[in-house]
Protein backbone atom coordinates (compact mmCIF):
# COMPACT_ATOMS: atom_id res chain seq x y z
CA UNK A 1 0.00 0.00 0.00
CA UNK A 2 1.34 3.44 -0.86
CA UNK A 3 2.26 5.65 2.00
CA UNK A 4 -0.15 8.30 0.67
CA UNK A 5 -3.17 6.11 1.43
CA UNK A 6 -2.38 6.30 5.11
CA UNK A 7 -3.88 9.76 5.33
CA UNK A 8 -5.17 11.12 2.04
CA UNK A 9 -4.78 10.42 -1.67
CA UNK A 10 -1.65 11.80 -3.27
CA UNK A 11 -1.98 15.21 -4.86
CA UNK A 12 -2.43 15.47 -8.58
CA UNK A 13 0.80 15.19 -10.47
CA UNK A 14 2.68 13.68 -7.52
CA UNK A 15 4.93 10.78 -8.43
CA UNK A 16 5.65 8.25 -5.69
CA UNK A 17 9.34 7.86 -5.00
CA UNK A 18 10.11 11.44 -6.03
CA UNK A 19 10.62 14.28 -3.66
CA UNK A 20 10.16 17.97 -4.25
CA UNK A 21 13.24 20.14 -4.49
CA UNK A 22 11.62 22.70 -2.17
CA UNK A 23 12.98 21.21 1.11
CA UNK A 24 16.49 20.91 -0.33
CA UNK A 25 16.40 24.48 -1.63
CA UNK A 26 15.04 25.72 1.70
CA UNK A 27 17.82 24.02 3.67
CA UNK A 28 20.47 25.24 1.23
CA UNK A 29 19.09 28.78 1.39
CA UNK A 30 19.02 28.69 5.20
CA UNK A 31 22.62 27.49 5.29
CA UNK A 32 23.64 30.28 2.92
CA UNK A 33 21.86 32.96 4.96
CA UNK A 34 23.42 31.68 8.18
CA UNK A 35 26.89 31.70 6.62
CA UNK A 36 26.45 35.29 5.46
CA UNK A 37 25.18 36.37 8.87
CA UNK A 38 28.06 34.57 10.59
CA UNK A 39 30.63 36.34 8.43
CA UNK A 40 29.03 39.78 8.82
CA UNK A 41 28.68 39.42 12.59
CA UNK A 42 32.23 38.11 12.97
CA UNK A 43 33.58 41.02 10.89
CA UNK A 44 31.35 43.47 12.80
CA UNK A 45 29.93 44.91 9.58
CA UNK A 46 28.82 48.43 10.45
CA UNK A 47 25.43 48.52 8.65
CA UNK A 48 24.37 45.30 10.39
CA UNK A 49 25.68 46.43 13.77
CA UNK A 50 23.88 49.78 13.41
CA UNK A 51 20.59 48.14 12.45
CA UNK A 52 20.83 45.64 15.31
CA UNK A 53 21.56 48.27 17.96
CA UNK A 54 18.82 50.57 16.68
CA UNK A 55 16.22 47.78 16.68
CA UNK A 56 17.25 46.63 20.17
CA UNK A 57 16.87 50.16 21.57
CA UNK A 58 13.45 50.76 19.97
CA UNK A 59 12.04 47.40 21.04
CA UNK A 60 13.30 47.90 24.56
CA UNK A 61 11.50 51.24 24.77
CA UNK A 62 8.26 49.58 23.64
CA UNK A 63 8.16 46.87 26.30
CA UNK A 64 9.84 48.64 29.23
CA UNK A 65 7.36 49.86 31.84
CA UNK A 66 4.70 47.21 31.09
CA UNK A 67 5.01 44.53 33.78
CA UNK A 68 2.12 42.41 32.49
CA UNK A 69 3.58 42.27 28.98
CA UNK A 70 7.02 41.46 30.37
CA UNK A 71 5.54 38.54 32.34
CA UNK A 72 3.88 37.16 29.22
CA UNK A 73 7.08 37.44 27.19
CA UNK A 74 9.09 35.72 29.92
CA UNK A 75 6.52 32.91 30.04
CA UNK A 76 6.85 32.41 26.28
CA UNK A 77 10.65 32.35 26.37
CA UNK A 78 10.58 29.81 29.22
CA UNK A 79 9.04 27.29 26.81
CA UNK A 80 12.52 27.00 25.29
CA UNK A 81 14.50 26.45 28.48
CA UNK A 82 16.85 23.47 28.52
CA UNK A 83 14.66 21.68 31.04
CA UNK A 84 11.53 22.01 28.92
CA UNK A 85 13.19 21.04 25.64
CA UNK A 86 15.00 18.00 26.98
CA UNK A 87 11.90 16.86 28.84
CA UNK A 88 10.00 16.94 25.54
CA UNK A 89 12.76 15.11 23.68
CA UNK A 90 13.32 12.42 26.32
CA UNK A 91 9.62 11.78 26.91
CA UNK A 92 9.01 11.55 23.16
CA UNK A 93 11.98 9.21 22.72
CA UNK A 94 10.77 6.95 25.54
CA UNK A 95 7.29 6.89 23.97
CA UNK A 96 8.77 5.93 20.60
CA UNK A 97 10.92 3.25 22.24
CA UNK A 98 7.83 1.70 23.85
CA UNK A 99 6.22 1.69 20.41
CA UNK A 100 9.39 0.03 19.02
CA UNK A 101 10.20 2.91 16.69
CA UNK A 102 13.88 2.92 17.48
CA UNK A 103 15.05 4.95 14.50
CA UNK A 104 12.63 7.75 15.28
CA UNK A 105 13.74 7.78 18.93
CA UNK A 106 17.37 7.91 17.84
CA UNK A 107 16.58 10.72 15.42
CA UNK A 108 15.12 12.86 18.21
CA UNK A 109 18.09 12.29 20.51
CA UNK A 110 20.70 12.90 17.82
CA UNK A 111 18.99 16.03 16.51
CA UNK A 112 18.61 17.49 19.99
CA UNK A 113 22.21 16.65 20.90
CA UNK A 114 23.42 18.41 17.76
CA UNK A 115 21.70 21.65 18.77
CA UNK A 116 23.18 21.31 22.24
CA UNK A 117 26.65 21.08 20.68
CA UNK A 118 26.35 23.78 18.02
CA UNK A 119 25.04 26.58 20.23
CA UNK A 120 27.88 26.97 22.79
CA UNK A 121 30.62 26.21 20.26
CA UNK A 122 29.48 28.83 17.77
CA UNK A 123 28.87 31.40 20.50
CA UNK A 124 32.40 30.88 21.76
CA UNK A 125 33.91 31.09 18.28
CA UNK A 126 32.01 34.25 17.30
CA UNK A 127 32.33 35.99 20.68
CA UNK A 128 29.60 38.59 20.19
CA UNK A 129 28.53 40.47 23.31
CA UNK A 130 24.92 40.75 24.45
CA UNK A 131 22.90 43.90 23.68
CA UNK A 132 23.15 46.84 26.09
CA UNK A 133 19.78 48.62 26.39
CA UNK A 134 18.57 51.57 28.44
CA UNK A 135 16.02 49.57 30.48
CA UNK A 136 17.30 46.00 31.01
CA UNK A 137 14.45 43.53 31.48
CA UNK A 138 16.24 40.18 31.52
CA UNK A 139 19.79 38.92 31.72
CA UNK A 140 21.38 36.44 29.33
CA UNK A 141 24.56 34.55 30.11
CA UNK A 142 27.34 33.92 27.64
CA UNK A 143 27.71 35.37 24.18
CA UNK A 144 24.96 36.48 21.83
CA UNK A 145 25.30 34.94 18.34
CA UNK A 146 23.44 32.78 17.48
CA UNK A 147 20.38 32.79 19.70
CA UNK A 148 20.34 29.49 21.55
CA UNK A 149 16.63 29.75 22.25
CA UNK A 150 15.85 30.28 18.55
CA UNK A 151 18.10 27.38 17.56
CA UNK A 152 16.83 25.03 20.26
CA UNK A 153 13.15 25.77 19.66
CA UNK A 154 13.24 25.20 15.91
CA UNK A 155 15.30 22.02 16.28
CA UNK A 156 13.34 20.50 19.16
CA UNK A 157 9.80 21.42 18.13
CA UNK A 158 10.62 20.94 14.44
CA UNK A 159 11.93 17.41 15.10
CA UNK A 160 8.80 16.58 17.10
CA UNK A 161 6.71 17.89 14.19
CA UNK A 162 8.50 15.71 11.63
CA UNK A 163 8.28 12.64 13.84
CA UNK A 164 4.62 12.90 14.86
CA UNK A 165 3.22 14.49 11.70
CA UNK A 166 1.88 11.15 10.34
CA UNK A 167 -0.37 10.83 13.40
CA UNK A 168 -2.08 14.18 12.71
CA UNK A 169 -4.99 13.92 10.28
CA UNK A 170 -7.26 16.37 8.52
CA UNK A 171 -7.62 19.71 10.24
CA UNK A 172 -5.51 18.58 13.18
CA UNK A 173 -2.50 18.41 10.89
CA UNK A 174 -2.94 22.08 9.95
CA UNK A 175 -3.40 23.01 13.60
CA UNK A 176 -0.32 20.99 14.60
CA UNK A 177 1.88 22.72 12.04
CA UNK A 178 0.48 26.19 12.83
CA UNK A 179 1.08 25.75 16.58
CA UNK A 180 4.70 24.65 16.05
CA UNK A 181 5.45 27.50 13.65
CA UNK A 182 3.81 30.08 15.93
CA UNK A 183 5.63 28.74 18.99
CA UNK A 184 9.04 28.91 17.30
CA UNK A 185 8.35 32.42 16.01
CA UNK A 186 7.13 33.71 19.38
CA UNK A 187 10.13 32.28 21.23
CA UNK A 188 12.53 33.99 18.85
CA UNK A 189 10.67 37.30 19.06
CA UNK A 190 10.59 37.09 22.85
CA UNK A 191 14.39 37.04 22.95
CA UNK A 192 14.47 40.37 21.09
CA UNK A 193 11.73 41.85 23.29
CA UNK A 194 13.64 40.94 26.44
CA UNK A 195 16.73 42.69 25.08
CA UNK A 196 19.04 39.67 25.37
CA UNK A 197 19.53 39.14 21.62
CA UNK A 198 19.85 41.18 18.48
CA UNK A 199 17.61 40.58 15.48
CA UNK A 200 20.51 38.99 13.59
CA UNK A 201 21.09 36.61 16.52
CA UNK A 202 17.55 35.30 16.21
CA UNK A 203 17.74 35.04 12.43
CA UNK A 204 21.04 33.19 12.81
CA UNK A 205 19.49 30.75 15.27
CA UNK A 206 16.52 30.11 12.99
CA UNK A 207 18.59 29.57 9.86
CA UNK A 208 21.09 27.33 11.65
CA UNK A 209 18.22 25.35 13.15
CA UNK A 210 16.61 24.85 9.74
CA UNK A 211 19.96 23.73 8.33
CA UNK A 212 20.62 21.20 11.09
CA UNK A 213 17.02 19.97 11.13
CA UNK A 214 17.01 19.56 7.36
CA UNK A 215 20.35 17.81 7.35
CA UNK A 216 19.31 15.23 9.94
CA UNK A 217 15.92 14.73 8.28
CA UNK A 218 17.61 14.23 4.92
CA UNK A 219 19.98 11.67 6.40
CA UNK A 220 17.04 9.85 8.01
CA UNK A 221 15.11 9.81 4.74
CA UNK A 222 18.05 8.35 2.86
CA UNK A 223 18.44 5.60 5.45
CA UNK A 224 14.90 4.61 4.51
CA UNK A 225 15.97 4.41 0.90
CA UNK A 226 18.93 2.26 1.90
CA UNK A 227 16.54 -0.02 3.81
CA UNK A 228 14.40 -0.47 0.71
CA UNK A 229 11.54 1.65 2.04
CA UNK A 230 9.67 4.17 -0.16
CA UNK A 231 10.93 7.73 -0.41
CA UNK A 232 8.83 10.26 1.47
CA UNK A 233 8.44 14.00 1.67
CA UNK A 234 9.08 14.80 5.36
CA UNK A 235 7.35 18.20 5.17
CA UNK A 236 4.02 16.70 4.10
CA UNK A 237 4.20 13.06 5.26
CA UNK A 238 6.57 13.11 8.20
CA UNK A 239 9.72 11.06 8.60
CA UNK A 240 8.03 7.68 8.93
CA UNK A 241 4.53 7.61 7.40
CA UNK A 242 4.19 3.87 8.10
CA UNK A 243 4.37 4.61 11.82
CA UNK A 244 1.07 6.49 11.92
CA UNK A 245 -0.73 3.80 13.90
CA UNK A 246 2.11 3.40 16.37
CA UNK A 247 2.29 7.16 16.93
CA UNK A 248 -1.35 7.42 18.02
CA UNK A 249 -1.67 7.99 21.78
CA UNK A 250 -4.20 5.14 21.91
CA UNK A 251 -3.31 2.76 19.05
CA UNK A 252 -5.98 0.52 17.60
CA UNK A 253 -3.56 -2.41 17.35
CA UNK A 254 -0.26 -3.40 18.97
CA UNK A 255 2.85 -1.62 17.82
CA UNK A 256 4.65 -3.24 14.94
CA UNK A 257 8.44 -3.33 14.75
CA UNK A 258 9.96 -1.15 12.08
CA UNK A 259 11.14 -2.83 8.93
CA UNK A 260 14.66 -4.16 9.44
CA UNK A 261 17.34 -2.91 7.09
CA UNK A 262 18.17 -5.31 4.33
CA UNK A 263 21.91 -4.85 4.35
CA UNK A 264 22.52 -7.19 1.43
CA UNK A 265 20.41 -5.10 -0.94
CA UNK A 266 20.90 -1.69 0.69
CA UNK A 267 22.01 0.92 -1.83
CA UNK A 268 24.72 3.29 -0.69
CA UNK A 269 23.82 6.89 -1.30
CA UNK A 270 26.53 9.54 -1.48
CA UNK A 271 24.21 12.17 -0.08
CA UNK A 272 23.30 9.91 2.82
CA UNK A 273 26.98 9.31 3.56
CA UNK A 274 27.74 13.04 3.43
CA UNK A 275 24.87 13.86 5.77
CA UNK A 276 25.91 11.09 8.15
CA UNK A 277 29.50 12.33 8.20
CA UNK A 278 28.45 15.88 9.08
CA UNK A 279 26.10 14.68 11.81
CA UNK A 280 28.74 12.33 13.24
CA UNK A 281 31.41 15.06 13.17
CA UNK A 282 29.21 17.50 15.07
CA UNK A 283 28.38 14.95 17.76
CA UNK A 284 32.02 13.83 18.12
CA UNK A 285 33.14 17.45 18.37
CA UNK A 286 30.64 17.87 21.19
CA UNK A 287 32.14 14.89 23.04
CA UNK A 288 35.69 16.24 22.65
CA UNK A 289 34.79 19.79 23.67
CA UNK A 290 32.72 18.50 26.59
CA UNK A 291 35.64 16.41 27.85
CA UNK A 292 37.96 19.39 27.50
CA UNK A 293 35.64 21.70 29.43
CA UNK A 294 35.32 19.06 32.14
CA UNK A 295 39.10 18.77 32.43
CA UNK A 296 39.68 22.54 32.51
CA UNK A 297 36.99 23.26 35.10
CA UNK A 298 37.42 20.35 37.48
CA UNK A 299 40.80 18.66 37.05
CA UNK A 300 43.06 21.49 38.31
CA UNK A 301 45.85 19.78 36.34
CA UNK A 302 45.74 16.75 38.64
CA UNK A 303 43.95 14.15 36.51
CA UNK A 304 46.11 11.41 34.98
CA UNK A 305 49.26 13.06 36.27
CA UNK A 306 48.84 16.27 34.27
CA UNK A 307 51.42 17.99 36.46
CA UNK A 308 53.49 15.10 37.84
CA UNK A 309 54.17 13.46 34.47
CA UNK A 310 55.31 16.68 32.83
CA UNK A 311 57.58 17.55 35.74
CA UNK A 312 59.16 14.10 35.53
CA UNK A 313 59.80 14.54 31.80
CA UNK A 314 61.25 18.02 32.39
CA UNK A 315 63.61 16.67 35.05
CA UNK A 316 64.96 13.92 32.76
CA UNK A 317 65.67 15.88 29.62
CA UNK A 318 68.91 15.25 27.73
CA UNK A 319 70.34 16.77 24.52
CA UNK A 320 69.77 13.51 22.64
CA UNK A 321 66.13 13.26 23.76
CA UNK A 322 65.61 16.93 22.99
CA UNK A 323 66.75 16.34 19.41
CA UNK A 324 64.68 13.16 19.09
CA UNK A 325 61.52 14.85 20.35
CA UNK A 326 62.08 17.78 17.99
CA UNK A 327 62.50 15.45 14.99
CA UNK A 328 59.30 13.57 15.85
CA UNK A 329 57.38 16.82 16.36
CA UNK A 330 58.53 18.16 13.01
CA UNK A 331 57.57 14.91 11.28
CA UNK A 332 54.04 15.15 12.70
CA UNK A 333 53.65 18.90 12.23
CA UNK A 334 51.37 20.36 9.57
CA UNK A 335 53.93 20.20 6.76
CA UNK A 336 55.02 16.63 7.49
CA UNK A 337 51.45 15.36 7.83
CA UNK A 338 50.42 17.12 4.61
CA UNK A 339 53.30 15.60 2.62
CA UNK A 340 52.55 12.06 3.82
CA UNK A 341 48.80 12.49 3.26
CA UNK A 342 49.19 13.79 -0.31
CA UNK A 343 51.69 11.05 -1.15
CA UNK A 344 49.35 8.40 0.26
CA UNK A 345 46.44 9.76 -1.81
CA UNK A 346 48.52 9.64 -4.99
CA UNK A 347 49.68 6.07 -4.31
CA UNK A 348 46.22 4.75 -3.47
CA UNK A 349 44.69 6.44 -6.51
CA UNK A 350 47.37 4.97 -8.79
CA UNK A 351 47.15 1.46 -7.33
CA UNK A 352 43.41 1.07 -6.79
CA UNK A 353 42.15 3.34 -9.61
CA UNK A 354 39.34 4.38 -7.28
CA UNK A 355 38.60 7.68 -5.58
CA UNK A 356 37.08 6.18 -2.44
CA UNK A 357 40.42 5.77 -0.57
CA UNK A 358 41.38 9.35 -1.48
CA UNK A 359 38.01 10.67 -0.29
CA UNK A 360 38.37 8.66 2.92
CA UNK A 361 41.78 10.14 3.68
CA UNK A 362 40.66 13.66 2.78
CA UNK A 363 37.53 13.47 4.95
CA UNK A 364 39.47 12.04 7.89
CA UNK A 365 42.23 14.67 7.77
CA UNK A 366 40.03 17.70 7.07
CA UNK A 367 37.63 16.57 9.79
CA UNK A 368 40.53 16.25 12.22
CA UNK A 369 41.86 19.71 11.36
CA UNK A 370 38.45 21.38 11.69
CA UNK A 371 37.70 19.64 14.99
CA UNK A 372 41.12 20.54 16.39
CA UNK A 373 40.76 24.23 15.53
CA UNK A 374 37.20 24.41 16.89
CA UNK A 375 37.98 22.55 20.13
CA UNK A 376 41.13 24.59 20.77
CA UNK A 377 39.28 27.87 20.21
CA UNK A 378 36.41 26.89 22.51
CA UNK A 379 38.25 25.19 25.40
CA UNK A 380 41.25 27.60 25.43
CA UNK A 381 43.32 25.55 27.85
CA UNK A 382 46.67 27.16 28.78
CA UNK A 383 49.89 25.35 28.05
CA UNK A 384 51.46 23.35 30.92
CA UNK A 385 53.21 25.24 33.66
CA UNK A 386 56.67 23.76 33.01
CA UNK A 387 59.59 24.98 30.96
CA UNK A 388 58.64 24.38 27.32
CA UNK A 389 61.12 23.65 24.57
CA UNK A 390 58.95 25.28 21.89
CA UNK A 391 57.91 28.91 21.90
CA UNK A 392 55.24 31.13 20.35
CA UNK A 393 52.85 28.28 19.57
CA UNK A 394 49.64 29.67 18.04
CA UNK A 395 47.01 27.46 19.66
CA UNK A 396 45.99 26.32 23.13
CA UNK A 397 47.01 23.06 24.78
CA UNK A 398 43.79 21.08 24.33
CA UNK A 399 43.57 18.92 22.31
CA UNK A 400 46.94 17.88 20.90
CA UNK A 401 46.82 18.54 17.17
CA UNK A 402 50.05 16.63 16.55
CA UNK A 403 48.70 13.49 18.22
CA UNK A 404 45.29 13.66 16.53
CA UNK A 405 46.82 14.22 13.08
CA UNK A 406 49.36 11.39 13.45
CA UNK A 407 46.73 8.96 14.73
CA UNK A 408 44.22 9.78 12.00
CA UNK A 409 46.77 9.67 9.17
CA UNK A 410 48.75 6.55 9.96
CA UNK A 411 45.80 4.51 11.23
CA UNK A 412 43.77 5.50 8.14
CA UNK A 413 46.66 4.39 5.90
CA UNK A 414 46.82 1.07 7.76
CA UNK A 415 43.07 0.58 7.30
CA UNK A 416 43.39 1.14 3.55
CA UNK A 417 46.49 -1.03 3.05
CA UNK A 418 45.15 -3.95 5.11
CA UNK A 419 41.83 -3.74 3.29
CA UNK A 420 43.29 -3.56 -0.22
CA UNK A 421 46.46 -5.67 -0.08
CA UNK A 422 46.52 -9.47 0.11
CA UNK A 423 50.04 -10.35 1.22
CA UNK A 424 51.32 -10.85 4.74
CA UNK A 425 53.36 -7.66 4.46
CA UNK A 426 50.23 -5.54 4.75
CA UNK A 427 50.22 -6.12 8.51
CA UNK A 428 53.54 -4.30 8.73
CA UNK A 429 51.62 -1.05 8.32
CA UNK A 430 50.32 -1.57 11.84
CA UNK A 431 53.80 -0.68 13.04
CA UNK A 432 53.71 3.02 12.03
CA UNK A 433 50.02 3.14 13.02
CA UNK A 434 51.10 2.29 16.57
CA UNK A 435 54.63 3.66 16.79
CA UNK A 436 54.00 7.14 15.35
CA UNK A 437 51.08 8.08 17.67
CA UNK A 438 52.97 6.78 20.71
CA UNK A 439 56.15 8.60 19.70
CA UNK A 440 54.46 11.92 19.03
CA UNK A 441 52.44 11.70 22.27
CA UNK A 442 55.60 11.12 24.30
CA UNK A 443 57.51 13.85 22.47
CA UNK A 444 54.80 16.49 22.99
CA UNK A 445 54.59 15.75 26.71
CA UNK A 446 58.40 15.56 26.94
CA UNK A 447 58.71 19.03 25.41
CA UNK A 448 56.14 20.39 27.87
CA UNK A 449 53.57 21.34 25.23
CA UNK A 450 50.63 19.14 26.25
CA UNK A 451 49.15 17.54 29.36
CA UNK A 452 48.34 13.81 29.36
CA UNK A 453 44.63 14.71 29.26
CA UNK A 454 45.28 16.75 26.10
CA UNK A 455 46.64 13.60 24.51
CA UNK A 456 43.69 11.60 25.84
CA UNK A 457 41.26 14.05 24.25
CA UNK A 458 42.98 13.56 20.90
CA UNK A 459 42.81 9.77 21.27
CA UNK A 460 39.09 9.95 22.07
CA UNK A 461 38.47 12.03 18.97
CA UNK A 462 40.57 9.72 16.78
CA UNK A 463 38.78 6.59 17.96
CA UNK A 464 35.31 8.04 17.38
CA UNK A 465 36.11 9.88 14.15
CA UNK A 466 37.94 7.01 12.43
CA UNK A 467 35.19 4.59 13.44
CA UNK A 468 32.46 6.85 12.06
CA UNK A 469 34.34 7.63 8.83
CA UNK A 470 35.19 3.96 8.20
CA UNK A 471 31.63 2.77 8.79
CA UNK A 472 30.07 5.50 6.65
CA UNK A 473 32.53 5.76 3.76
CA UNK A 474 33.58 2.07 3.69
CA UNK A 475 36.95 2.86 2.07
CA UNK A 476 37.64 -0.75 1.09
CA UNK A 477 34.20 -1.45 -0.41
CA UNK A 478 35.37 -1.31 -4.04
CA UNK A 479 37.87 -4.18 -3.77
CA UNK A 480 37.06 -6.68 -6.52
CA UNK A 481 36.16 -10.01 -4.98
CA UNK A 482 37.23 -13.05 -6.98
CA UNK A 483 35.06 -16.07 -6.46
CA UNK A 484 37.20 -19.23 -6.19
CA UNK A 485 36.62 -21.79 -8.90
CA UNK A 486 36.02 -25.43 -7.98
CA UNK A 487 39.01 -27.77 -8.14
CA UNK A 488 37.52 -29.68 -11.08
CA UNK A 489 37.17 -26.53 -13.14
CA UNK A 490 40.76 -25.54 -12.41
CA UNK A 491 42.06 -29.01 -13.44
CA UNK A 492 40.11 -28.95 -16.72
CA UNK A 493 41.45 -25.46 -17.43
CA UNK A 494 45.05 -26.62 -16.85
CA UNK A 495 44.51 -29.70 -19.02
CA UNK A 496 43.12 -27.54 -21.81
CA UNK A 497 46.15 -25.28 -21.71
CA UNK A 498 48.50 -28.30 -21.89
CA UNK A 499 46.68 -29.73 -24.90
CA UNK A 500 46.66 -26.38 -26.72
CA UNK A 501 50.40 -25.97 -26.21
CA UNK A 502 51.34 -29.52 -27.33
CA UNK A 503 51.44 -28.75 -31.13
CA UNK A 504 53.65 -25.72 -30.47
CA UNK A 505 56.15 -27.81 -28.54
CA UNK A 506 56.16 -30.46 -31.26
CA UNK A 507 56.82 -27.85 -33.95
CA UNK A 508 59.67 -26.40 -31.94
CA UNK A 509 61.38 -29.79 -31.89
Amino acid sequence: MSVHTLDRPPPRGHKPGRRSLTPLLAVTGAALVFTILLILVRLQWRPLESADHSAAARINDLIAGHPALVSVVKAVTSLDSDGVLWTIIVVSAVFLAFRRRWRLAGYLLVTGAGALVLDPILKSLVGRLRPVVAHPIAHGGGNSFPSGHSLGSIVCYGAVLLVFLPAARGRWRTVFIAVIVALVALIGISRILLGVHYLSDVLGGWTLGITWLGLTAFAFELTRRAAGQPVTDPLTEGLEPEARTDLDPVPSKPAQPETPMNRSSATRSRARVAAGIVVAWVLILGVVVGFGELVVKYSHDKWLGDTAVLRWFAAHRTPALNQWSNDVSVACATTGILIVAVAACVVFLAVTRHWRPVIFLAVVMFGELAAFLAAAAVVKRPRPGVHRLDHHLPTSAYPSGHVAAACCLYIAIAILVIGHAKGWWRWLFLVPAIVMPVAIALSRMYRGEHHPTDVLGSLIFTALWLTAATLLIKPNAEIPQRSPRPAGVRLRSLAGRAVSRAPDRAAAR
